[in-house]
């Protein structure tokens, strides 16, 4: 999951789980009473995919796939061998599946790794630190960095003591508040701290828990600044610096990191259809993003998303239903590097633009599911109001507001209606980017009950006789 497109998640989790849709007024009444007619007639055809999800021959099936798929290929980062297989595999698995038009869709990505890497505290005693290079680093000089540590709590507090920072470790010891509000310190973290001379910085791990875990992701340095080498530490390790550093105590770190970044790799998005039977031009996209970071297994970010994707097209195959429009999945590469994958496809078929109806991406986890959030017109709103009543057998039927996803970021900042799940992420950033992101983490009701509102709504959208007011 790429940062920047999570600003609001956790705040919108917080503070807007009891605010439901309510622009049913901006839409004519005799229109919405037509719409409304119009959905309940898939009430039957809901209540069938439901069954079928949740209680029937394909109940936990996405869970098992997921768990076979991560346990055989493990993590996915942009560029590795890894993720080539793991391309390879569901290239096969959505042939062997009996899905339509099944393709590979060539782009470009980044190729980083990240080697060896350990820190040491040497004094005031020796020990060692937990660490996770964080995306895109630079390596540093084959001995090493071994330099003396500044501790802050804040980018504030760096600018104040920006003198005392030249020549040492920045240690960022930034409270957790949200994601969206404190991922800017592994971000920016490392460019700030080269701007005041320092040699390397060590980010407090962006998760509100941790059992001595460090947290990676990406960074991005600032044009015209230093390139100076950036990690992340645990919660636990930046605390214990920051008492020292309170206490007057001097503190000197060798850091080791052999990250190098190499030329863009060839990689492709994955696709897999089925067609409409009466509009296939125009599509709806369900979709999650393959890649993952190299720790843990990917499980979650974005395992689940993308497998509660294919078997949304699965159930739909399974009951022999096809919609009026194509339902097209697709798994996205290098999420996790900014949507790399999904600018590449964008730009190739933004020429389709008046054709995509709905674009859903599942990137958020598959806990239990608390409705769905959505980005559109008034109009639009109003009519997947309808659609998710459909779901009252689960009790999930609130339409929140703000569709997110990195990958459909692109489609829906051109107009595009966008939708994603909003499910209990109060643990998610317990195992984001960590070694704890693994099948442990998901659980199979909680899959069957997201694959079930994927489903209903990419196929009733789909099915409707109009596409989505833009």
């Amino acid at each position: 999951m790429k940062p920047p497109r999570l600003t609001s998640v956790l705040a919108l989790y917080i503070l807007c789980i009891s605010v439901e849709v309510s622009d049913h007024h901006r839409v004519s009444s005799r229109k919405l009473e037509l719409i409304k007619q119009e959905v309940a007639g898939y009430r039957d055809v809901a209540k069938s995919i439901i069954d079928l999800a949740v209680y029937g021959r394909a109940q936990n099936r996405s869970y098992e796939r997921l768990a076979l798929f991560v346990d055989t290929i493990g993590n996915r980062i942009s560029g590795s061998d890894n993720l080539n297989n793991a391309i390879k595999y569901m290239y096969k698995a959505l042939r062997d599946d009996g899905l339509q038009n099944v393709s590979l869709e060539a782009v470009k990505i980044p190729h980083w790794e990240r080697g060896k890497e350990s820190a040491m505290m040497i004094q005031p005693r020796k020990k060692n630190l937990s660490i996770l290079g964080l995306g895109g680093s630079v390596g540093t000089p084959k001995e090493g960095i071994t330099a003396e540590v500044i501790v802050v709590s804040s980018f504030d507090e760096l600018h104040r003591r920006a003198a005392e920072a030249k020549g040492k470790i920045v240690v960022y010891n930034q409270k957790f508040i949200s994601y969206g509000e404190t991922v800017q310190y592994r971000g920016r973290g490392a460019s700030e701290a080269a701007k005041v001379g320092a040699v390397a910085s060590l980010i407090r791990s962006i998760t509100p828990f941790s059992i001595n875990s460090p947290h990676t992701g990406g960074q991005e340095y600032e044009s015209g600044v230093q390139k100076i080498p950036t990690a992340c530490i645990t919660i636990e390790d930046a605390e214990l610096m920051a008492r020292l550093a309170s206490r007057g105590v001097k503190i000197v770190v060798n850091l080791y990191m052999g990250a190098v970044q190499y030329p863009d790799a060839d990689s492709f998005n994955t696709v897999a259809e089925i067609v409409g039977s009466k509009y296939p031009e125009q599509v709806v996209i369900v979709s999650g993003h393959l890649d993952s970071w190299d720790v843990g297994q990917g499980a979650m970010d974005d395992g689940g998303g993308a497998f509660i994707s294919w078997e949304a097209l699965s159930l739909i195959k399974d009951l022999g239903l096809r919609p009026k429009r194509t339902i097209r999945l697709v798994l996205w590469t290098a999420e996790e590097q900014g949507g790399v994958g999904a600018r590449q496809y964008y730009e190739r078929h933004k020429k389709d633009i008046a054709n995509m109806d709905l674009v859903m991406e599942a990137d958020i986890g598959t806990f239990m599911p608390l409705g769905m959030q959505f980005s559109g017109k008034a109009e639009a709103k109003a009519i997947m109001s309808e659609v998710m009543k459909l779901l009252e057998p689960i009790n999930v039927t609130k339409l929140y507001d703000h569709g997110e996803g990195t990958d459909i970021s692109f489609w829906m900042e051109a107009g595009v209606p966008g939708a994603s799940i909003l499910d209990d992420i109060s643990k998610y950033f317990w195992f984001h980017h960590s070694e704890g992101d693994t099948m442990t983490v998901q659980n199979p009701t909680w899959m069957n009950l997201c694959a079930a509102i994927w489903t209903v709504v990419s196929y009733v959208v789909a099915d409707l006789e109009e596409m989505l007011p833009r």
